[in-house]
């Protein structure tokens, strides 16, 4: 009898370990962001479950996680995140499931980044669509050798499927920006975002209110009148904020800067609620190029 109950649990403990895929490989996919969320997704499909730890409308520099989603983070079959410094309240937890054997994937690592001034790399690759376009390849190799249980055919067909619309996201791009008048193309941000954009498309970025990449940095009064300064020998129409951050900065500066500047909300660090205007990266990133487009042309 108690050879039959053991050969029961050995029995049940060796299906509770088939259950996270073939070869042991957990089914699951923890994504960091919402953006490498809705990316990741979109090359999943319905092969594996995807969870997502940052929450719409939120600050991927300051968004923290719950225990209980830090052990998702610790059994995940794979982490997607950034890894250029992004996530800045839970790289720990990422790096520790890394240093227990989680396969993880730093995306921005495979976006040929770029730097900010000092050298620091910039994580904000998504807003070039051409990076993106890679970043899909490495997720769907990524998936397929970490994840248990996918179909590598679909993964690959997922992946193919979306490059296809980024790609058509990227030509409507240039053909939106290609009407904007050339000493137009200069942005003020809110703080530094669309630097990749800016070198894809032929945009200067003429400075940003918080100084550095991180939302956790403060402009000083020094920054402010600075920036101000040269707004106004740019003639810069309009200062661009974080749909996610309030505007408050962006409209200091405005007031420094003595001119009549729009201050227009853009969806740069993180996807909305659905019916939003941003709840896909494909939504955002169409949406971003109507309002550049409408506040750049602005007479």
């Amino acid at each position: 009898m108690r050879r039959r109950v053991l050969a029961l649990c050995l029995a049940a403990l060796l299906a509770a370990a088939g259950c996270s895929g073939s070869g042991g490989k957990s089914a699951s996919v923890v994504v960091t962001t919402n953006i490498l969320g809705d990316i990741t997704r979109a090359v999943v499909g319905d092969q594996a479950e995807v969870t997502v730890l940052m929450k719409p409308n939120a600050d991927p520099h300051s968004f923290g996680i719950s225990a209980q989603q830090a052990a998702q983070v610790e059994r995940a079959g794979l982490i997607v995140y950034n890894g250029l410094g992004l996530e800045e309240g839970m790289l720990r937890t990422v790096h520790t499931a890394e240093e227990n054997g989680v396969p993880a994937l730093p995306a921005g690592d495979r976006a040929n980044p770029i730097s900010f001034a000092g050298n620091k790399p910039d994580p904000h690759f998504w807003t070039d669509p051409a990076r993106v376009r890679d970043v899909v390849k490495a997720i769907a190799d990524e998936v397929v050798a970490h994840v248990g249980g996918v179909d590598e055919a679909v993964v690959r067909a997922n992946a193919e499927r979306y490059r296809g619309e980024i790609d058509a996201l990227d030509r409507t791009m240039t053909e939106k920006f290609g009407g904007i008048r050339p000493e137009r193309r200069k942005l003020v941000t809110n703080h530094h975002v669309f630097g990749y954009l800016a070198q894809r498309y032929g945009f200067e970025v003429v400075g940003a209110v918080i100084p550095g990449g991180t939302t956790l940095a403060s402009p000083s009064s020094s920054d402010l009148k600075a920036l101000a300064d040269t707004v106004r020998a740019a003639g810069v129409p309009v200062v661009f904020a974080d749909s996610s951050q309030p505007d408050r900065l962006a409209r200091v500066l405005a007031e420094q800067a003595g001119l009549h500047v729009a201050v227009t909300p853009l969806f740069s660090e993180s996807l909305s609620e659905p019916g939003q205007g941003a709840a896909t990266y494909l939504e955002m990133m169409r949406a971003n190029t109507e309002s550049i487009t409408t506040g750049l042309t602005r007479s």
